[in-house]
């Protein structure tokens, strides 16, 4: 027994050579001698080291000579807390315990895990002599865990951008339109880097300043202001005009007199991110982020903002595009129209619906009138659909295959007119640096629809009657006389009576232009002619948005047929598309809130609304002393069309002579 005891105290053991300890070691020794991998040490009742093996001393990172004598805190350090604790256990309830022990040694840089098996040693009297230790180091099996764990988190958190930007990739690819799709993508981002504010400004090339566009920030106490914002000293400005990223902490914002700035602050945000949003040309604008967490916005997710600031910038520059590409075929389009006319040959009256006898009247006297070529003014309330007699009557003459050719006399301002009506001699006057041909001439061998006849100037209406008279004119500039053969057919909601005996309308030119008039009814004096109008105006806008509308309700119709509609038939087209818009199902919702106060405010006379309208429109007229037209006329200032001005006027009797400055010339 003493030559076994020998080899593995002197092989495997360094002992203090109590022979007591070495006697109760026996077992210990026996069983793990040929484990070089496990650590083996006998500990004495005041945990000082009586024996311990070489494997054990290696992990401890100390000789083993050095351990005799010392005490368990004296060589692990920090590591001794949960060790005593454990042995302390051990001594008291006299029975093997084990755990897992983790730290930092002294005598290491990192820190390490081991699997420690305390168990208590008595003596032959039964004493309790020491403790007796098993311990097996997990360090490297267990930094591998770690290591497979952190790869994991890693893996799950690129996986979740990816599918974030997947997300965000699919809204815009469905909807160019960033600012309506924003929020959604905001909240994409928010998945991954928990941001509380969002936003983007877009760059005004006409101002110069940073629009922004749209927000998502559902804490916002308020505090941020609606501002544009100069690309100069601001976070936005400098992440633009450096177009690169910026992240900016609490301390930096605070250092901007910026008013976006200080009421990002007041909101208590403290970290920010602007991130450009470039294309190939240059910057289009910024986008930022801001966090209530100070230091959010780490340099991987920076990268990130930066790929959704990309695809943004695409989309926007993809509906600009668009929009673009829409303008000219719409220009195009206008074009067209203008040189070649609006001409339908299907059936005879293809876009004038109903069928009431008001109706029908009129639309005999455009069959009885249409072959004789004379000149016709047609004449009713704004929205009756006079553009669309004029239309008629040109398609059913034997000039339908010229041109139609309109010109809306209240659109264009006076000092235009006599060119656009026409034209005019490279040089005629400054910016003339090319002949132009007017639209009478364009229209040789058509119809010249003049529409809102009674604005054109008493200084143009000589020329208008000559060719009404004689089929000739002279182009501004030219003393060259253009013959032409054209059809006239002229439009007014005007009394134009009344302009005459107020001297602002030629008595021979309205008689030139009432060869054969034709009064358009109001739509109120052809009610039976709702219905009608209404399917066709929903099934035109259920078409156009893709919605399929099956049924109007009785109580809807109802209403509509009762409703007296001072803007006819534009104001019902209007309301229908509106309708349409606002229904989800497959019936019809109309706002019939609207049409029931309307009707009210009649019915009992209540003039409240007119009353104010009326002092408003006399306001204006005052400031701007009667003048109607023009940047400065008081339509512009109401946001009105002169014509529509004017028949407001004419409803509430309102007179603009009372208004105006008798050494102006009226406009």
């Amino acid at each position: 027994m003493m030559s076994e005891r020998k080899a593995w105290t002197e092989g495997m053991f360094v002992s203090s050579q109590h022979p007591e300890a070495l006697t109760e070691l026996d077992e210990l020794a026996s069983a793990y001698f040929e484990a070089s991998n496990v650590g083996l040490c006998i500990l004495d009742p005041s945990l000082h080291y009586i024996a311990i093996n070489r494997t054990l001393a290696q992990m401890n990172g100390v000789p083993a000579e050095d351990h005799l004598g010392r005490t368990v805190r004296e060589i692990l350090g920090e590591v001794a807390d949960p060790v005593e604790k454990k042995i302390s256990e051990v001594l008291e309830i006299r029975r093997p315990l084990g755990f897992e022990v983790s730290g930092k040694l002294p005598s290491r840089t990192e820190s390490g895990h081991w699997i420690a098996h305390y168990l208590p040693i008595m003596g032959a009297q039964g004493t309790l002599s020491g403790v007796g230790a098993v311990v097996l180091e997990i360090t490297a099996p267990r930094v591998l865990e770690e290591s497979v764990q952190q790869l994991d988190r890693l893996l799950r958190q690129e996986t979740k951008r990816l599918q974030m930007l997947t997300d965000v990739t699919s809204l815009l690819s469905s909807n160019w339109d960033v600012a309506q799709v924003f929020p959604r993508v905001s909240a994409s981002l928010r998945r991954v880097l928990y941001q509380e504010f969002a936003t983007f400004a877009l760059h005004d090339a006409g101002t110069g300043l940073l629009v922004y566009q749209a927000t998502d920030f559902p804490l916002s106490k308020g505090l941020m202001p609606a501002v544009q914002v100069s690309p100069s000293e601001t976070p936005v400005g400098r992440s633009m005009r450096e177009r690169k990223p910026m992240v900016f902490s609490q301390e930096q914002l605070q250092g901007f007199d910026d008013e976006v700035a200080k009421g990002l602050l007041a909101e208590g945000l403290q970290s920010f991110c602007c991130v450009p949003l470039m294309r190939p040309k240059g910057a289009l604008g910024v986008v930022v982020l801001g966090s209530t967490r100070p230091d959010a916005f780490r340099t991987e997710d920076v990268q990130l903002i930066n790929q959704v600031a990309n695809q943004l910038a695409v989309a926007i520059e993809n509906r600009r595009t668009a929009a673009e590409i829409d303008l000219l075929k719409q220009r195009l389009g206008e074009e067209r129209s203008y040189l070649e006319g609006h001409t339908r040959s299907e059936g005879q009256f293809p876009e004038i619906v109903g069928d009431s006898a008001a109706l029908r009247q009129v639309l005999d006297q455009v069959a009885t009138v249409a072959a004789s070529e004379a000149t016709v003014l047609i004449l009713g309330e704004t929205g009756t659909g006079k553009e669309l007699v004029a239309h008629a009557i040109h398609r059913m003459s034997r000039l339908k295959d010229g041109p139609f050719i309109k010109v809306n006399c209240a659109a264009i301002p006076t000092g235009l007119l006599e060119s656009e009506l026409f034209g005019h001699e490279k040089g005629a006057f400054t910016g003339a640096i090319s002949r132009k041909i007017g639209r009478i001439e364009l229209a040789h061998g058509g119809t010249l629809f003049l529409d809102e006849v009674g604005e054109i100037s008493t200084e143009l209406q000589p020329k208008l009657l000559r060719v009404l008279q004689d089929q000739e004119f002279e182009r501004l500039g030219s003393n060259h006389t253009v013959k032409v053969k054209v059809r006239v057919v002229a439009a007014t909601n005007r009394n134009l009576p009344e302009s005459i005996a107020q001297g602002k309308f030629r008595s021979d030119l309205f008689y030139r232009l009432n060869v054969f008039p034709i009064r358009v009814p109001s739509l109120w004096e052809r009610r039976e002619d709702i219905p009608l109008l209404i399917r066709h105006f929903v099934h035109k806008f259920a078409r156009r948005m893709d919605r399929y509308i099956e049924t109007i309700p009785k109580e809807t119709m109802k209403a509509l047929m009762q409703c007296d509609w001072p803007g006819n038939v534009r104001e019902l087209e209007n309301l229908m598309e509106r309708s349409v818009i606002l229904s989800e199902g497959n019936a019809l919702r109309v706002p019939l809130s609207e049409l029931r106060a309307q009707g009210k405010s009649r019915t009992e006379g209540d003039r409240t609304l007119d009353t104010a309208e009326r002092q408003h429109i006399i306001r204006v007229l005052r400031e701007t002393r009667g003048v109607l037209s023009g940047p400065d006329g008081a339509a512009r200032r109401l946001g009105l069309k002169r014509s529509t001005l004017q028949s407001k006027m004419q409803r509430l009797g309102i007179k603009r002579e009372d208004f105006s400055d008798p050494e102006r010339k009226p406009g």
